[in-house]
Order: C-alpha cells, then sequence, then structure tokens
C-alpha cells in the first residue's frame, strides 16, 4: 500500500521517510529477488517521486545495502540466544563446533532475503554508490563480523580471536556463494526434470553451508595452538 507523504520539514520526518523506504524495500524482497526490486517500483509503492527517494538514499544499491546491514544486525541478535540453547558448553570442542556450525546453516536458511542480499553485495550492490556510502557499510559489516565472531568464539573459545574472525568472515563470504547455486533458474529446473542424471547438480542450502563450514572450523581447531594436531605437526 502506497503511503501519502507531505514534505519533510523536521529530522523526525526525514526519518519517518527512510524508515518508510526501508519498510517498503524490506516488504518488496518478501515477494521478489534483489534482481527484480527497481528504483521505479520502489517509489511507487512508498508514494514518493523517484527524485524524492533519491533525496534519502543516493541509489537502489544503497536502500539494499541498508537492508543488508539491518538483516546481519537481526541474525546476530537471533544467535546469541539460539547458540546458547543448542550449544553444549561440556561437549568436546567438535562437537560444539558442530553445534555452532548447524545453528548458523539453519538459521541462515530461514532468512533467504538475508542469503539474496548477502548473493548481490559485492557484485551488485556495491558498484553504484559513492565511496562514503561504501565506507559507511563497510564499517557496518566490519561490526557484524566481529559480532558473528565473538559468539562463535563464545562457545569454541580454543579458536584465536583471529581465527573466530575468519571463520565469520568465511560464513558471510560462503553465505551468498552458495545461495546463488541453490537458486537455479526454470531452464535449470526443466533440464533437471528431463534428466536425472542432472540432478546431482543440484544442492541444497543448509545442507552445503553446514558442509563447508564444518570443514572450515574443523580445520581451523585442527591448527589451533595446543590442539592434538598442532602439536603433532610441530
Amino acid at each position: 500500500m502506497a503511503h501519502t507523504f507531505q514534505r519533510a520539514r523536521s529530522e523526525e520526518q526525514r526519518a519517518e521517510r527512510r524508515r518508510a523506504i526501508l519498510d517498503t524495500a524490506a516488504s518488496m524482497l518478501t515477494e521478489m529477488p534483489v534482481a527484480q526490486v527497481s528504483l521505479n517500483e520502489l517509489s511507487r509503492r512508498v508514494g514518493l517521486a523517484k527524485s524524492n527517494v533519491l533525496r534519502y538514499f543516493e541509489s537502489r544499491e544503497a536502500v539494499l545495502l541498508d537492508l543488508l546491514d539491518v538483516a546481519c544486525r537481526e541474525w546476530t541478535e537471533y544467535l546469541a540466544g539460539a547458540l546458547t540453547s543448542a550449544v553444549d558448553a561440556q561437549a568436546p570442542p567438535r562437537e560444539r563446533g558442530d553445534r555452532v556450525v548447524a545453528v548458523l546453516a539453519a538459521s541462515l536458511a530461514e532468512r533467504p532475503v538475508l542469503c539474496d542480499l548477502s548473493s548481490s553485495q559485492a557484485a551488485v550492490l556495491e558498484r553504484n554508490i559513492s565511496p562514503e556510502v561504501a565506507a559507511e557499510y563497510k564499517r557496518a559489516a566490519i561490526a557484524n563480523v566481529g559480532e558473528l565472531a565473538a559468539l562463535v568464539r563464545a562457545h569454541v573459545p580454543e579458536l584465536s580471536e583471529g581465527d573466530a574472525s575468519r571463520f565469520a568472515a568465511y560464513c558471510v563470504m560462503s553465505t551468498g556463494a552458495i545461495w546463488t547455486h541453490t537458486q537455479p533458474s526454470a531452464a535449470m529446473l526443466e533440464a533437471y526434470e528431463a534428466d536425472p542424471s542432472l540432478a546431482a547438480m543440484r544442492i541444497d542450502f543448509e545442507t552445503s553451508s553446514r558442509e563447508l563450514l564444518e570443514v572450515v572450523l574443523s580445520g581451523l581447531l585442527a591448527r589451533a595452538p595446543g590442539s592434538a594436531s598442532a602439536r603433532a605437526s610441530g
């Protein structure tokens, strides 16, 4: 439903316009993939001329980067409780690591908008923005990765701060890549149906994410100072 706005004359009104734009874009993403979200349709739905939308966000990509930051922060807020409930602090490191990974993969699979935005981040969303917006987004992204790293290390303290940060960064980067490969086009779906031998190329997002992150985390644990593997190689 389109909003009807008068000219914004205060900071509060301008903040309201920004929230309306973001909320409308978020609603659109529940109906369509990132690639189909246009500035024209966003403007129409929010009830502002496109030129007025551009007063608050310099481009479609700037809107979507803001939404990606919001989605990442909401995800880490969820993880704070979910990991505490799922991970047994008395379990061995490998078991704790596998439980952490299972929660990450399952929670990402439940957030298709976050995954879709992540898959478009580097190739699309970071292209049509100013250096100022780019820097603002990257600062937020660094903070989000740091929060994720801290959550992981809270349950797998055998990881160093550096390794926890590496794991968190790999998690974020792999999410977008795996999501892209688990969203086949209509032509690919038709090809899979016509030739069952091709079905091996169709992968499940949650399963693939969990398997990849298990390998990364177990590898980091094996290389951690004091681990049996690290002592053996030393």
